[in-house]
C-alpha cells in the first residue's frame, strides 16, 4: 500500500477530484488566494495603457502588403467569371473525353469570351463563332519558356493513340466554326509529333468537313519535313508563334527556340501550299519600337498573312516580370502600322492572344475575304494614283 500511494503522489503531484468517476487535474493549486489574484489583475489593468495611447494623431508608418516595385494591373486588362451554355458544355465534353486545353493549362483570361461564343445571336451562332483550343499530345512540355505556365518534363508521358480520335469526336458534337490544335513541344519524339498532329486534323475534316481548322504548332527543331507533314493534312491556317523580338527571344523564350527557326518554320509552311500563315507577338516585355518594326519586317519577307499583338500577363511569380503594361492605343498603332505593311489581318489590343476569338475574327474578317476586299481597293487606289500622275498636265 505504501508504494502504491508513493507512485500516485509522483504521478498526480497536484490535488485530484473525481467527478462522476472520473480523475480531475487542476492546472492551479485549488488554495490559490483568488480575491488575491483578482486584485492584481484590477491593479495592472489600471496601471496599464489606455485608450488614448492606441489612438495617436501622429502619423505612423504604413504596412503595404503586395509588390510595389512592378507595375500594377490595370482595369481594362481584367475579365469576367467564365460562364454560359457554351463554354458550361465544352467544358464538360472536354472532361468527359479526357482532353486538355491550352485555355486551361495556360490560364488564358479569356478563356469565357473565347469558349463562349458570340453574344446577341442565336445559339447555333454563338456556338459556331466560339473558339476552343485544343492542346494535343498531353499537358507536359519538354521545354521551359519563360513566360508559360504549362508542365514541363524531360520525359512526359507517351502519346494517347486514341486522342485524334477522341479530338475529332468532341470537336465534331460541338457545332462550332472554327477550331485551334495546338501542342505541347515534344522533343523527346523523333518527328516532334508531327504524325499525331497531322492525323488529328485528318480525322476532324473527316468528321466535319466545313470546320476550320488552324494548326499552331512548335517549331519541330528545325525540321522541315515535319512542318511538310502538318501544312499537308488538310488544315486551313498553319499558325506559329515568333512570341517577341528577335533580340529578346534567348531571354524569353527557350534556348532551343530562335527567331530566325521560327521564320523558316512560317516561310516553308507556305511554300507548302498553305492559304494562311499566322503568328503572334507579345508586347510589354522589354521589346523597343524598332527592335518590333524589324520584327514585321521579317514576317512581311516570308509572307506571314496574319499577326497578333497582345499583353505579357505573367501567369505566377516564378516566370518572368511584366516590363510594362501596354496601352490600348498603343495597340491600336500597331495594328495599324501591320495593316498598312499589307498583312491580310491584324489583330491587336491588351487581352488578344494568339487564338482569341479567332473563330470570330478568322470567319467575318478574313475567309470571307473581307480583309482581301479591302486589299484590293488599296491596290486599285494606288493604281489610279499611278495613272493619274503619268497623265501629262
Amino acid at each position: 500500500m505504501a508504494s502504491t500511494s508513493l507512485l500516485k503522489s509522483s504521478l498526480y503531484p497536484r490535488p485530484l477530484y473525481r467527478v462522476r468517476g472520473h480523475v480531475r487535474h487542476l492546472a492551479t493549486p485549488s488554495n490559490l488566494n483568488t480575491k488575491h489574484s483578482k486584485t492584481n489583475f484590477t491593479q495592472d489593468l489600471a496601471e496599464g495603457p489606455s485608450l488614448d495611447d492606441f489612438i495617436s494623431r501622429d502619423s505612423v508608418e504604413k504596412v503595404v502588403l503586395g509588390n510595389t516595385k512592378g507595375p500594377r494591373l490595370p482595369d481594362f486588362l481584367k475579365t469576367k467569371i467564365p460562364s454560359g451554355a457554351s463554354y458550361n458544355k465544352i467544358k464538360n465534353d472536354l472532361r468527359g473525353l479526357n482532353l486538355h486545353t491550352v485555355c486551361e493549362e495556360a490560364r488564358c483570361p479569356n478563356i469565357g469570351d473565347c469558349w463562349g461564343g458570340k453574344e446577341g445571336v442565336s445559339e447555333e451562332e454563338g456556338r459556331r463563332a466560339a473558339t476552343a483550343t485544343i492542346m494535343l499530345m498531353g499537358d507536359t512540355c519538354t521545354r521551359g519558356c519563360r513566360f508559360c505556365s504549362v508542365k514541363t518534363s524531360r520525359t512526359p508521358p507517351p502519346l494517347d493513340p486514341h486522342e485524334p480520335e477522341n479530338t475529332a469526336e468532341a470537336i465534331s458534337r460541338w457545332g462550332l466554326g472554327y477550331i485551334v490544335l495546338t501542342s505541347v513541344d515534344r522533343d523527346d519524339l523523333v518527328d516532334g509529333g508531327a504524325h499525331h498532329f497531322a492525323e488529328t486534323i485528318t480525322k476532324i475534316k473527316r468528321k466535319a468537313p466545313q470546320l476550320l481548322v488552324e494548326a499552331l504548332t512548335g517549331d519541330f527543331r528545325g525540321s522541315l519535313d515535319c512542318v511538310s507533314t502538318v501544312a499537308k493534312s488538310g488544315l486551313d491556317v498553319y499558325a506559329h508563334n515568333v512570341e517577341t523580338v528577335e533580340a529578346l527571344t534567348p531571354y524569353v523564350r527557350d534556348r532551343r527556340a530562335t527567331f530566325r527557326q521560327s521564320l523558316s518554320v512560317l516561310e516553308h509552311a507556305k511554300k507548302q501550299g498553305v492559304r494562311i500563315t499566322k503568328t503572334s507577338m507579345m508586347l510589354g516585355v522589354g521589346e523597343n519600337e524598332e527592335q518590333v518594326m524589324d520584327a514585321l519586317r521579317e514576317l512581311r519577307k516570308v509572307d506571314v498573312d496574319v499577326v497578333t499583338f497582345g499583353q505579357y500577363m505573367r501567369p505566377t511569380k516564378r516566370h518572368m516580370k511584366v516590363d510594362r503594361y501596354v496601352e490600348p492605343a498603343e495597340f491600336a498603332r500597331w495594328k495599324q502600322i501591320a495593316e498598312d505593311m499589307d498583312f491580310l489581318y491584324v489583330a491587336s489590343g491588351p487581352l488578344v492572344r494568339s487564338s482569341y476569338k479567332a473563330g470570330e475574327y478568322f470567319i467575318e474578317n478574313v475567309l470571307k475575304g473581307k480583309s482581301l476586299e479591302r486589299r484590293t481597293k488599296k491596290l486599285l487606289t494606288q493604281d489610279m494614283t499611278s495613272v493619274e500622275g503619268s497623265i501629262p498636265s
